[in-house]
């Protein structure tokens, strides 16, 4: 057990751990900002956690409501709002509320939606109860299998229109909860497979809940670092005792017992803590890469609408395959592959297809690119200024520098709809895209001022900091540049 003095910050083999077991016993302040704050809301949720399963099941009947529903009502006609057509009313919850509050909420709750609300998780999790509770095999553990479905989810939205036609929103929300519950019905023993390693917004939820101002830690921290436990209280599989990690707890509160010595505790930290001390909560190669390509994808699924360089390789593709007789690149594909609506005045043909996929791997090959040079030329400068470890650990390490500016753009190029609805609300266009550049900005400033933290850690000087700085920043840029189009119009 490591126990540190949390009113000097020293401590012996574990210095910079938590171990709040001091606090806890004698009676002297809890860790963390707002303490108080902390203990009530602590207090709050362990109260009322029995009452969760019940918030679940009304998150899953009114998603199953939203998404089918809509199915059997005629199409919306072109000045119906939220107000007055359910049909619009559950695309804009979708888009224009769930989304972007998700994204909000990570940094003031962390992955609380998992945990909290989620009917996927809950759905999963009451099917393990009852399933086959097989060992969970070794290609659902493989790292790249949340990476890998998010692409899939990603990339089959965009294909299927799932941001406009209801058919879209039922196939990929209702697929992904198909999916969740059989991977619950067959793998894992009273546990989560599903949120912890095939979730294709529970990785994204992750990622940025490490700029959260809300940990769970433990209170006996035992040394080792953290740890993959398939027995013990955490649906996610998390080792309570060996916890340093952020990314896969979904703040269920069922290892929070506030009069018991062992288990976690709510702690409130300031946001970007556990980014800028990345290598003391197990950085992972898997998530910077994650960050590198889910971006990309993301914008490239933004781009292909807007920017015409689309639209003069469609028509290139187009005219190569018919001048060598490829007739079928013109026809309708099926309707669960691309979106075939003819009464919206929307058919795809396998060349629209094709052109999707393709521009949105493009684009998440070309960002991770542009990410990954950033990144590795950082390491090399911080190395030959003095930075410790080897490359890959500080490349990893500073990979997480451009979580702010991913997640700002992320949550405004993916939410749009509200920045929409609040212009048609009558707010100023030009307002609108000024605070749009603000976000980017500040997320921007964000993410220089953590990298400038990382590399302290790793040893580098505060004046050579700027020249291993440099890179980063220009990734930032390349991010921000890159959305602007899809974000602000310009």
């Amino acid at each position: 057990m490591v126990i540190i003095d949390t009113r000097s910050g020293r401590g012996g083999a574990g210095a910079g751990a938590l171990g709040p077991e001091i606090w806890f016993r004698s009676g002297t302040e809890r860790p963390g900002l707002f303490p108080g704050l902390a203990r009530v809301l602590e207090a709050f949720f362990t109260r009322y956690r029995k009452f969760l399963p019940y918030v679940h099941a009304a998150m899953f009947v009114a998603f199953l409501v939203a998404i089918i529903v809509p199915l059997f009502l005629p199409l919306p006609p072109e000045d119906a709002t939220p107000l007055n057509n359910f049909t619009v009313a559950v695309n804009f919850a979708f888009w224009g509320i769930w989304f972007p509050l998700v994204f909000l909420s990570v940094i003031f709750t962390g992955r609380s939606w998992c945990g909290v609300l989620c009917p996927m998780g809950a759905a999963s999790e009451w099917a393990n109860k009852v399933g086959l509770q097989r060992q969970i095999p070794r290609w659902i553990k493989w790292e790249g299998t949340p990476i890998v479905s998010f692409l899939i989810i990603t990339i089959l939205g965009q294909t299927v229109g799932v941001r406009d036609h209801p058919l879209g929103i039922a196939e990929v929300f209702g697929g992904t909860l198909l999916a969740a519950v059989t991977m619950g019905f067959i793998y894992g023993r009273k546990k989560r497979a599903w949120c912890r390693h095939a979730c294709p917004i529970g990785l994204l939820l992750g990622v940025f809940s490490r700029l959260g101002a809300v940990q769970f830690a433990p209170k006996s921290k035992h040394p080792g670092g953290d740890a993959y436990a398939e027995r013990g209280i955490c649906p996610t599989m998390i080792s309570i005792p060996r916890k340093e990690e952020s990314r896969h707890c979904i703040e269920c509160f069922r290892c929070v017992k506030p009069s018991s010595p062992g288990g976690l505790f709510l702690r409130l930290r300031a946001p970007g803590e556990e980014v800028a001390k990345i290598r003391d909560h197990n950085p992972n190669a898997a998530e910077v890469w994650f960050l590198f390509v889910g971006t990309g994808a993301a914008l490239g699924g933004f781009l292909w609408l807007i920017l015409p360089s689309y639209q003069t390789w469609r028509m290139a593709l187009g005219t190569w395959a018919i001048d060598h007789n490829m007739f079928w690149v013109g026809e309708p594909g099926p309707w669960w592959l691309m979106s075939v609506h003819p009464e919206a005045r929307e058919v795809f043909t396998w060349l629209d297809f094709t052109m999707i996929v393709g521009y949105m791997l493009g684009w998440a090959a070309l960002l991770a690119a542009g990410l990954a040079l950033a990144t590795g030329l950082s390491s090399w400068i911080a190395g030959r200024l003095g930075g410790e470890g080897s490359f890959r650990a500080r490349f990893v390490e500073l990979g997480y520098q451009f979580a702010p500016v991913a997640m700002v753009s992320l949550l405004l190029g993916l939410g749009g709809k509200l920045f929409d609805t609040v212009v048609a609300a009558g707010a100023p266009a030009a307002l609108v895209g000024d605070f749009k550049a603000a976000l980017l900005a500040g997320a921007t400033l964000w993410g220089l001022a953590l990298g400038a933290r990382i590399l302290a850690r790793q040893g580098v000087s505060f004046y050579s900091r700027m020249f291993a700085l440099a890179p980063g920043l220009a990734g930032s840029i390349f991010i921000v540049f890159s959305w602007w189009p899809a974000v602000v119009g310009a």
